[in-house]
């Protein structure tokens, strides 16, 4: 590994718009159903619904952190429903497969969706395999990243010394807390992002897409 990466032995990764393209709209299917429930919930307008459903996203990091917090919805059924979508605009992806499987060390999903939904989207891309966990929402006690108690649980859960860690995440903000603990950071600059800040100071890389910035730092070696 080149020498800026060589203490790096836990590599962790966000899961949606990181390891498939922002390309593939597979989230915007998840946001429409989101703002559908939400709209049913509520008695909503659709347009209601969503100004509603990103407030809650800023303020509490995931609709469902203000969901849960504001009208007591039950997080499994919720992820049930709006994770109840058409996922064959995935494909396998081999090159970075053999990428994620080159890395020294242990490699983790760290996402706020939820592992059933996860196990999905890794079978899609070829990499059902290639993680020794994933690290969901509920494993994080629905406080959803970039809330600090996400990371914190994170590195107890398996023991993962953050200072020797490497977090990859298509959401900048997300990135802050784990730059704050000592993690090296990588930003997935693919359009994803959705409330983006003037302040990049805890990006340390950034990339359009991941499957290259790994191929590219395991060519530095």
């Amino acid at each position: 590994m080149r020498a800026d990466l060589a203490h790096i032995d836990a590599w962790l990764f966000d899961l949606d718009n990181t390891l498939y393209p922002e390309s593939a709209k597979l989230f915007a299917q998840i946001d429409a159903r989101i703002g559908a429930y939400v709209a049913r919930l509520l008695n909503l307008d659709p347009v209601a619904a969503r100004t509603v459903q990103k407030g809650w996203f800023i303020s509490h990091g995931t609709t469902l952190a203000g969901l849960m917090a504001e009208h007591g919805v039950d997080p499994h059924e919720y992820l049930a429903d709006v994770h109840d979508i058409e996922m064959d605009v995935l494909r396998h992806n081999a090159p970075l497969v053999a990428a994620i499987a080159q890395l020294p060390g242990r490699k983790i999903v760290f996402t706020n969706a939820d592992a059933p939904y996860a196990d999905k989207v890794l079978a899609r891309l070829g990499l059902a395999e290639s993680f020794e966990a994933i690290h969901d929402v509920h494993a994080s006690n629905y406080h959803p990243k970039p809330h600090p108690h996400a990371y914190h649980s994170l590195c107890e859960a398996y023991r993962i010394d953050p200072t020797r860690a490497l977090f990859v995440e298509d959401m900048a903000r997300n990135l802050a807390p784990a730059k704050a603990i000592g993690m090296a950071t990588v930003w997935v600059d693919n359009g994803s992002e959705q409330a983006p800040d003037a302040d990049r100071s805890y990006i340390d890389f950034v990339t359009h897409d991941i499957c290259h910035w790994l191929e590219a730092i395991l060519e530095d070696r």
